[in-house]
C-alpha cells in the first residue's frame, strides 16, 4: 500500500496533534462553508436578483448550472491535483480563484456578465471543494475519522445555517450582491489559517501527469446537455441546436469514459469502481443530490413568487433543516462508524423523498401566517432524512477506497453530487418552464382578457412566476390574474416535488441492493 506522507507534524506529540487537528478542521470547515453560503444564500437571492437585473427563467436556471457545471467538470482535475502537487497548495489556489470571482460576481452589471463570473467561481470551487475532505482524510486516523467527518458536517452547516437568513435579508434590503460579497472576508481568514497551521499532504507517488483530455471532454459534454435541456423549452427538439447539443454532449461523455477507462493516468480511475460500495454510494449521491439541488431551487422560489414570503422569511423557513443536519450528522457519523452505514443509507434518502411528497401537497397559502401547518411538517421530515444521510454517505465513499486516493475519491463523489444538481436542474427545469407555460395558459382561459393581454401573459411565462403587471386589463381582473400566477407556479412546483421524492427513493433502493457495511 503506498503511504500518505505528512510533510509536517509527523513525530508531533498528542496534545500537538489534537491542536493541529483543531486548525486542520477549522480551515476546512470555514472554506467549504464559502461554498455552501454562496449556494443556500444565492438560492433565497435569486428573486431579488431576477428583479434587478431583469433575468429570465432559462437566465435563473444559468446562474446556478455555470458555477455547477465547471465545478462537476473540474473537480476530479482539482482532487487529482492535490493528491499530486499538495492537497493544501491547490486547496489554496482554489480559495483565492473563488474571493476574486466571488468579487466578480458581486459587481456583475448584467447576467451575462453574472453567468460568466459565476464559470470562474465554480473552476475555484473544482479546486477548493475536494480539499476539504481529502485533507481531513489524510490527516485524521480511520478510527477518528467518522467523528471528524461529523463535527465538518455539523460545524459547516452551523455556520451555513445563516446563509438563507442572510441571502433574504440582504435582498430585502436592496442588496442581494452582499451574497457574493461575504465570501471575501471569510476566504482570506482561511488562507491565513492554512498557510501557518495546517500540514502539507500529497500522495508521493502518484504521476505529475494530468488527464486534459478526460477534463475537456467531461466539460464539453455536460455543457452540451446541460444548454440543451435548459433551451429546450424556448426552441423546441427539433431545433438543430437542441438535438445537435444534446447528442454532442452525451457523445463527448461516452468518449471520457473510454478515454478513462484506456489512460494511464486517468483523472477518474474506473477500477476504483470495482468497490461495491463505491459504487453503490456514488449512484446513491446522483440520485439523491440531483433532486436535493432542484428541489431546493424551487422551493425558495415558491415561497417567494407564489406564496408572497418575504425573503428573509423564505430564509428562515429552511431553518429546521439547517439545525437537523448540524445537530445529528456527529451522531449519524458516530453511529456509521459502529454499526456501519448501510441502514442510514436506506433510512436517510427514504425520509427525504417522504419530506418533498409531503411539500408536493401544499397548495396556495395565505403566506408566511401558515407555514407551520404547511411548508413545516415536509422540511422537517426532509432535514431529518438529510442529518441521517450526509455524514454516513461521506464516511463510507472515503472509507471504500485506500487513504492513498482520498482526494480522488473526494473529488469523484462531489463530481458526482455536482453532475447531479447540474442535470437535475437543466432536466427538472426545462421540464418546469414547460409546465408552468402550460399550467397558466390553463389557469387564465376562463378570464375576460383581450387577444394581445393574453398573448403578452403567456410570453412572460418564461419569466417562472415574476409576472409584469399586465397593461389593459379591468382591475378586477388583475387579482385574477395574480392568482392565476400564483396557481401555475405551484403546479409547477407540485410536479417537482414529486419527482424529487421519486429520485430520494431510488437513491435508498441503491444503498439498500450495493453498500456493504464491512469496509
Amino acid at each position: 500500500m503506498v503511504e500518505v506522507k505528512l510533510i509536517q507534524q509527523e513525530n508531533a506529540p498528542s496534545s500537538e496533534q489534537n491542536k493541529v487537528g483543531h486548525w486542520v478542521l477549522l480551515s476546512t470547515i470555514l472554506a467549504s462553508s464559502m461554498a455552501f453560503i454562496d449556494a443556500s444564500a444565492l438560492n433565497v437571492a435569486l428573486p431579488a436578483l431576477q428583479s434587478n437585473l431583469g433575468a429570465t427563467g432559462v437566465e435563473l436556471l444559468w446562474i446556478v448550472n455555470a458555477y455547477l457545471l465547471m465545478l462537476a467538470a473540474l473537480i476530479l482535475v482539482g482532487g487529482s491535483l492535490g493528491d499530486k502537487l499538495g492537497r493544501k497548495k491547490v486547496f489554496a489556489i482554489g480559495i483565492c480563484l473563488f474571493i476574486l470571482a466571488s468579487l466578480a460576481c458581486g459587481f456583475a452589471p448584467t447576467t451575462k456578465s453574472l453567468i460568466v463570473a459565476r464559470i470562474f467561481q465554480g473552476i475555484g470551487g473544482a479546486m477548493m471543494i475536494p480539499g476539504s475532505l481529502a485533507i481531513i482524510t489524510a490527516y485524521f486516523e480511520p478510527e477518528h475519522r467518522g467523528g471528524a467527518i461529523g463535527t465538518w458536517s455539523a460545524a459547516t452547516t452551523i455556520v451555513t445555517v445563516v446563509g438563507p437568513v442572510l441571502g433574504g435579508l440582504l435582498s430585502d434590503a436592496g442588496f442581494w450582491r452582499g451574497v457574493f460579497l461575504i465570501n471575501i472576508p471569510i476566504g482570506i481568514a482561511t488562507l491565513f489559517i492554512l498557510y501557518w497551521k495546517v500540514p502539507e499532504s500529497r500522495n508521493e507517488q502518484a504521476s505529475v501527469k494530468i488527464d486534459y483530455l478526460g477534463a475537456i471532454l467531461a466539460t464539453l459534454g455536460l455543457a452540451g446537455l446541460t444548454y440543451g435541456f435548459i433551451s429546450l423549452h424556448d426552441f423546441g427538439i427539433h431545433d438543430p441546436r437542441i438535438y445537435g447539443t444534446l447528442s454532442g454532449g452525451a457523445i463527448a461523455l461516452l468518449a471520457y469514459v473510454l478515454v478513462e477507462a484506456r489512460s494511464a493516468h486517468p483523472m477518474m480511475p474506473l477500477y476504483l469502481f470495482k468497490s461495491r460500495t463505491f459504487s453503490g454510494t456514488n449512484l446513491l449521491t446522483l440520485f439523491l443530490y440531483g433532486a436535493l439541488s432542484v428541489g431546493t431551487f424551487f422551493l425558495c422560489l415558491n415561497l417567494v413568487q407564489a406564496q408572497g414570503y418575504s425573503q428573509s422569511i423564505a430564509g428562515l423557513a429552511d431553518m429546521p433543516f439547517a439545525l437537523l443536519l448540524s445537530g445529528l450528522s456527529p451522531l449519524a457519523g458516530q453511529l456509521a462508524d459502529r454499526y456501519g452505514p448501510r441502514i442510514p443509507l436506506i433510512i436517510g434518502p427514504f425520509l427525504t423523498g417522504l419530506g418533498f411528497l409531503l411539500m408536493a401537497f401544499v397548495g396556495l397559502t395565505s403566506g408566511a401566517s401558515e407555514y407551520w401547518t404547511t411548508f413545516f411538517p415536509g422540511i422537517v421530515v426532509f432535514g431529518l432524512g438529510m442529518a441521517i444521510t450526509v455524514a454516513p454517505l461521506t464516511a463510507a465513499v472515503m472509507d471504500s477506497v485506500g487513504t492513498e486516493y482520498a482526494g480522488t475519491a473526494s473529488g469523484i463523489n462531489n463530481a458526482v453530487s455536482r453532475t447531479a444538481g447540474v442535470l437535475a436542474i437543466a432536466i427538472v427545469g426545462s421540464l418546469a418552464l414547460s409546465t408552468y407555460s402550460l399550467s397558466l395558459q390553463e389557469h387564465t382561459t376562463c378570464l375576460h382578457l383581450s387577444n394581445a393581454a393574453r398573448l403578452l401573459l403567456q410570453s412572460q411565462a418564461r419569466q417562472l412566476g415574476q409576472i409584469a403587471p399586465i397593461v389593459g386589463v379591468a382591475p378586477e381582473t388583475v387579482n385574477a390574474v395574480e392568482t392565476a400566477v400564483k396557481l401555475a407556479f405551484v403546479d409547477t412546483f407540485r410536479l417537482v416535488m414529486i419527482i424529487c421524492a421519486g429520485l430520494a427513493w431510488v437513491s435508498a433502493i441503491m444503498a439498500a441492493l450495493l453498500v456493504e457495511n464491512r469496509k
